[in-house]
């Protein structure tokens, strides 16, 4: 899938995901664990918060983007989408987490993800606060520049499992979701998308979720991949945009938990 992508192509293109993921740090570091307004971009309806952390390094990003490969697409949570003609689009979840960051919880990120003709290929999982980057790409993944890779768990009631919220499941995925968590050793809950991370770092096993956008997803799956697990939708295909990512650390785990989300497709 990255064969038109030369090896020192895709070492440039990780090194420049770096520097997007500084940027965006200068800017939400002066904003975590301090008192900021909060708006509610459902404005009431439900509860979707946004800080100026979130808008400043998307910013903050995009700036870089577009000064360095004017030509590269741009799909980003705060301000859209830039549409360009070439292979290539940044995916960018400024701070994945807003709810955790507003509440001085270090278990957002953010999220920088670069498609290659629709399929994610490098993605960045950056915690600042406490200094943890996970970086992903085809056949590798790393934290803070050293190998991790997931560990071997073949079966559910061997797993440590998570999801950010149940009540991210609507009523129909609801029961598999609780099916999967009544078969698993230990469950955790809340993390965003330090949870894939820690599967990438090979201390946890599965994390499911329904409900996402593209910035929510594509810089997770190079990382996971990457770290030997697997990242798919519930049908065990490409995730694409459909809103539902399943990732397992050893692949084996497919083959206990596809079955119990078979018929959950709305």
């Amino acid at each position: 899938m990255t064969s038109s992508i030369s090896p020192q192509e895709i070492e440039t293109l990780k090194a420049f995901a770096c520097e997007l993921a500084d940027a965006a740090a200068t800017v939400t570091l002066k904003y975590f664990k301090k008192t900021i307004p909060v708006t509610d971009k459902d404005k009431g309806a439900g509860f979707d918060p946004v800080t100026k952390a979130d808008q400043g390094a998307e910013e903050a990003i995009r700036a870089l983007i577009e000064a360095r490969y004017p030509d590269h697409g741009i799909f980003g949570e705060e301000f859209g989408i830039k549409k360009t003609d070439g292979p290539f689009e940044w995916v960018l979840d400024p701070v994945d987490g807003t709810r955790a960051f507003i509440s001085g919880l270090p278990t957002w990120g953010t999220l920088i993800g670069l498609r290659h003709n629709g399929v994610p290929i490098i993605g960045v999982v950056d915690q600042p606060y406490i200094r943890e980057r996970y970086l992903g790409w085809p056949g590798g993944a790393s934290l803070n520049g050293e190998p991790i890779s997931t560990r071997t768990c073949k079966r559910l009631d061997e797993a440590t499992i998570s999801t950010t919220d149940s009540a991210l499941f609507k009523n129909h995925e609801r029961p598999a979701f609780d099916e999967i968590l009544k078969r698993s050793k230990l469950n955790r809950y809340g993390l965003d998308c330090y949870a894939y991370a820690i599967v990438s770092a090979g201390h946890m096993d599965l994390v499911i979720e329904s409900g996402l956008k593209p910035y929510d997803m594509m810089a997770l799956i190079p990382v996971v991949r990457g770290a030997g697990g697997s990242a798919t939708n519930w049908e065990g295909d490409a995730p694409g945009d459909c809103g539902r990512l399943l990732a397992v650390g050893d692949p084996a785990l497919l083959e206990e938990v596809l079955p119990i989300l078979e018929g959950t497709k709305a």
